[in-house]
């Protein structure tokens, strides 16, 4: 009923773009929001910085593993019930983790629920959104992961009001349910791609010779993982993927704590982080459409620069409106960055199988956020200072830009040998 009504109206492939953003900015904004709690935890269990970080990195480096296994069940199973499970693992996390009274207990609950209900967010949103359009791909990825920023931008006050309001047991809760309550009803209006309904790609040409020839060929030009493991390119994006979570997740988790050190209220540190938020939609937006146009290469090299940039600026911002404006520009890069190398990833590898691609290349992704957060705290608990921990999430950045800049088309070059 509901997909013959949309059928004559609207493309469903934007139904399940708007089906992501409003998952999505549940789960990334949950996902994201630990900054907020992170010194009601220090202060709970009497931690270190670095232990304090190392629950998030725990998390991130078991998202790697989750995303693999994510990969590998939503070209098996589809969208549908990936998402599904992960709603159920996110609400579950956060609801076990305001019961726990020992530090290993929230490594359990929290480190390990959260990564297997998170994890996969990103390769679920980005595979699934590319099999959908054609030519208007990074316009849809982009505005698919609008979550990623409206997450931050909603659930990062949203957390600091509940601690404000009771504890960040009660805060834990309240987000658990919110997580259940939108993401497990949601889950069923997503589809694999448009030919589970009798559709083609958005930009594709109707007519009964592609219809009939459609699945050939999407599949026929693309790489296995065994095959895109062996070119140069997936090796590349490992080393991307690394360094710039590594740098991302740095600043992402100490964020917060580094502006309270300074003075400034929780409020106020978690204001920056809400603007950082906001900025990646309008960065996902532009970032996708001029990717349609400029190149994807190009769009992500264009990321990377602006991460530099607004690394480099934090480095002696000491007045609120200097992390305001920091916020902006660290904002449009981070959300630019992301939609833009999935779908220069799609273009380099194919389709067929890029969600277990995009799987694999999640390893890197999630060990980077785990180190960068980890080695973020070690040197804040040395030094006193995050100074040289943010010097070098710069050089991880510089060094990402030079890397995108030897990435190269692969899947024609290996279809062409076979």
């Amino acid at each position: 009923m509901l997909l013959s009504k949309f059928k004559g109206r609207i493309f469903y492939g934007w139904v399940v773009v708007a089906t992501f953003f409003i998952t999505g900015t549940a789960i990334w904004g949950i996902r994201f929001s630990f900054g907020v709690f992170f010194k009601s935890l220090e202060s709970e269990f009497a931690l270190s910085r670095a232990t304090t970080s190392a629950i998030f990195s725990a998390q991130m480096v078991l998202g790697g593993i989750f995303t693999i296994l994510g990969g590998w069940a939503l070209d098996r199973f589809g969208p549908r019930i990936v998402i599904l499970l992960m709603g159920i693992c996110t609400g579950l996390s956060l609801l076990l983790a305001g019961q726990t009274s020992a530090l290993w207990q929230i490594f359990l609950a929290y480190s390990l629920l959260m990564a297997m209900g998170t994890g996969a967010i990103f390769v679920v949103v980005m595979s699934t959104v590319s099999r959908w359009f054609e030519r208007r791909r990074g316009l849809a990825l982009g505005l698919a992961s609008l979550g990623a920023g409206m997450g931050p931008l909603m659930v990062a006050p949203f957390a600091t009001y509940l601690l404000s309001i009771s504890d960040w047991r009660m805060a834990f809760t309240i987000l658990g349910a919110i997580a259940w309550v939108v993401v497990i009803p949601l889950s069923r209006l997503l589809k694999r791609d448009p030919q589970e309904i009798g559709m083609l790609p958005d930009g594709a040409e109707f007519s009964a010779s592609t219809f009939l020839e459609q699945k050939p060929v999407v599949s026929a030009d693309h790489l296995s993982p065994r095959q895109a493991f062996r070119t140069r390119s997936f090796w590349l994006f490992i080393g991307i993927f690394f360094l710039f979570s590594n740098s991302l997740f740095l600043v992402l988790t100490h964020l917060v704590p580094h502006i309270t050190d300074l003075g400034f209220s929780a409020v106020e540190a978690a204001t920056v982080l809400s603007v950082a938020g906001g900025a990646t939609i309008v960065g996902r937006v532009f970032f996708g459409m001029a990717s349609d146009r400029m190149g994807r290469k190009r769009a992500v090299m264009v990321g990377t620069l602006l991460h530099v940039i607004a690394m480099v600026w934090l480095l002696w911002s000491r007045e609120l409106w200097m992390f305001y404006l920091w916020a902006l520009v660290f904002g449009l890069a981070w959300g630019g960055t992301g939609p833009t190398m999935a779908a220069l990833i799609g273009d380099t590898f194919g389709l067929g199988r890029i969600g277990a691609i995009l799987g694999l290349l999640e390893v890197g992704f999630g060990t980077g956020a785990g180190l960068g957060p980890v080695i973020g705290g070690a040197i804040f608990d040395l030094k006193q200072s995050y100074f040289l921990a943010f010097l070098l999430g710069v050089a991880a950045m510089l060094v990402t830009t030079v890397l995108v800049s030897f990435i190269r088309r692969e899947r024609g070059r290996t279809v062409a040998s076979r």
